[in-house]
């Protein structure tokens, strides 16, 4: 087995034990069916999109696997991606916390419909890379890197980043926090800088893109931004 698989394998459970850890230690239980289904539907999508484009498109995979705030070239993405570890963190352990103490429990209709705007989510993340091989998980330009202009890019600039708010959207009631859908608030700020600081990269690196900034207006919800 190549290093390649061994890192893919070993970063995969070494998510999933930080992932359940996260859910299950701030719970206090084992007894909490909405982490369960969150778990399977999260790893399911995940284990989908990683096995799709290892046979199709593994140059991909490579670019995506490169990730954190060690993987990003610049301080100021090092912090922003810091920042989102945290936030994901925060995003799953704080809605545990709500199951264990009882806070603002959510009707199981909700958390379902949650689970399958989760999906959603993915379905969004596979066809932006499907459109786009270059979707990296840093900030960069490679050699003979094109503007992607086509799919969701027509949209929105940033429709990674689309399906990423909807995912952190989903993800509390999904696990049964009304509370912890506030946390939203405080990530979009960060988002936001993400988005500008890599535009501003982007402008100055790849060529081509600030005409397509020009012919594409919005940068992450079609009408509003």
């Amino acid at each position: 087995m190549s290093n390649f698989y061994v890192r893919g394998i070993v970063a995969n459970l070494v998510t999933l034990a930080v992932l359940l850890a996260c859910l299950f230690v701030p719970a206090g239980t084992l007894d909490y069916w909405q982490a369960w289904v969150f778990v399977a539907v999260f790893e399911g999508c995940t284990q989908a999109l990683g096995i799709y484009f290892l046979v199709h498109d593994r140059k991909l995979v490579e670019r995506r696997m490169k990730m954190g705030p060690a993987a990003e070239d610049r301080p100021a993405q090092k912090l922003i991606s810091a920042l989102f570890m945290l936030g994901f963190v925060a995003f799953v352990a704080l809605p545990a916390l709500d199951h264990r103490f009882g806070w603002s429990p959510v009707p199981p209709v909700v958390s379902l419909i949650a689970s399958a705007t989760i999906v959603l989510s993915f379905v969004l993340f596979f066809v932006v890379m499907k459109t786009n091989s270059y979707a990296a998980s840093t900030i960069q330009v490679e050699e003979g890197q094109p503007v992607v202009a086509t799919g969701p890019y027509a949209r929105v600039r940033h429709p990674m980043y689309s399906g990423a708010l909807l995912l952190l959207l989903a993800i509390p009631l999904a696990l049964g926090s009304w509370w912890t859908v506030l946390l939203v608030v405080l990530f979009i700020p960060v988002l936001v800088w993400r988005i500008l600081d890599e535009e501003n990269f982007l402008r100055k690196n790849l060529p081509g893109y600030e005409t397509y900034m020009r012919s594409v207006r919005y940068r992450l919800i079609p009408c509003a931004w």
